[in-house]
């Protein structure tokens, strides 16, 4: 007897009216973020902070022996304003987390990009094009003290490169609140402009490698530096 033959799941049906509807509904967005943007918006604002040039290089048990400074080159293609790398260490389990902070006092899309774009890039996009494949993702709540509400989500992710892994935990730190969604990022971005007349935010991403202790042991080390460095970082990142 000749096998059943294999029959394809039918096409899902469309709803030329839903599919109108919600076309409809994503230009009327688009217009009321232009409108708001554009014709309610204030002056931007630029509140005072400290230079990251005076972040402490020892935090609670971590030491940072040495700032690190990227190339001329990449500061302008990110578009950043200030910004700190340091691999913070701690003596007692020689475990290092490194950490980025790049703060943009002004976050402008213009035409063309480049060194013209002052948006934070997503880690998310960035990383597989530094070589690093993306293994594992999630969100997670987090207490990040320092902010009107601590209690937020950040980003988990697992990275890996050859046999090297890597945890990151990062999170967009913008105008009072930590941030894990990109697309959150960009409605609040556009309320804060029109309603406070501010852009400015951070990237914060701390990275740790993930060695023979495993996993839970570099997620451990991940938290205890967050919790020493959080309540500065307002000086530094204005709520």
């Amino acid at each position: 007897m000749a096998p059943a033959p294999v029959l394809a799941p039918p096409a899902p049906r469309t709803d030329p009216e839903r599919d109108v509807t919600k076309l409809a509904a994503g230009l009327a967005f688009l217009g009321l973020n232009f409108y708001t943007y554009y014709y309610l918006a204030t002056a931007e604002v630029r509140p005072d902070r400290l230079s990251l040039e005076h972040f402490p290089l020892q935090v609670g048990e971590w030491v940072c022996p040495e700032r690190e400074w990227m190339a001329p080159e990449t500061e302008r293609a990110l578009g950043v304003t200030d910004y700190l790398i340091c691999a913070f260490q701690r003596s007692n389990d020689h475990q290092v987390v490194s950490i980025y902070l790049g703060y943009h006092a002004s976050q402008v899309r213009r035409e063309g990009g480049g060194s013209n774009e002052t948006m934070i890039h997503p880690p998310a996009h960035c990383l597989p094009g530094s070589g690093w494949d993306i293994i594992a993702s999630r969100r997670i709540a987090l207490d990040i003290p320092g902010v009107p509400v601590p209690r937020a989500e950040v980003n988990r992710l697992v990275i890996a490169k050859g046999d090297a892994r890597q945890l990151v935990y990062y999170w967009y730190q913008e105008r009072g609140r930590v941030i894990a969604a990109d697309w959150r990022k960009i409605v609040d971005l556009f309320w804060d402009r029109a309603t406070r007349g501010r852009t400015d935010g951070a990237l914060v991403r701390l990275t740790t490698p993930i060695g023979r202790s495993g996993e839970a042991a570099a997620e451990r080390a991940i938290l205890a530096l967050v919790s020493d460095i959080a309540p500065t970082l307002p000086r530094y990142v204005p709520n």
